[in-house]
């Protein structure tokens, strides 16, 4: 009796590890934005308070708007302070100096490059 009790405490451990690990990804395009800021001004918060802002944003999703100053196949760079990577190409054309909005998640601050780091972006029109 005692075996058959180890033995479902056992499977159902497994099955909960199993999906606890395994969760769906979450879809940034679907989720609503917990804040919207200009790159800049979430740059300088980072810069002033790292510890705060990192409590505040880290993986949130924001929408942030900002002039393009760096485009790539797959990222962007906003006013050389946010870095907005994408999950896949780039296909629309984009001009450098030209304001956009981005929505994405915030997954921390580069403090080598002094840039806001996003993941999952997309582009709102």
């Amino acid at each position: 009796m005692r075996k058959w009790i180890i033995l479902i405490i056992l499977i159902i451990s497994i099955v909960v590890g199993y999906n606890y690990i395994y969760q769906d990804h979450r879809d940034i395009k679907t989720e609503t934005s917990s804040f919207s800021i200009n790159s800049t001004e979430i740059h300088y918060e980072f810069i002033k308070n790292l510890e705060g802002s990192e409590q505040k944003y880290l993986n949130k999703t924001i929408e942030i708007s900002g002039t393009l100053s760096e485009i790539n196949k797959n990222n962007l760079t906003l006013n050389n302070h946010v870095f907005c990577a994408f999950d896949d190409s780039i296909n629309i054309v984009l001009k450098r100096h030209t304001k956009i909005k981005i929505k994405g998640r915030v997954i921390g601050y580069d403090d080598l490059l002094e840039q806001v780091k996003l993941d999952q972006c997309y582009i709102i029109k």
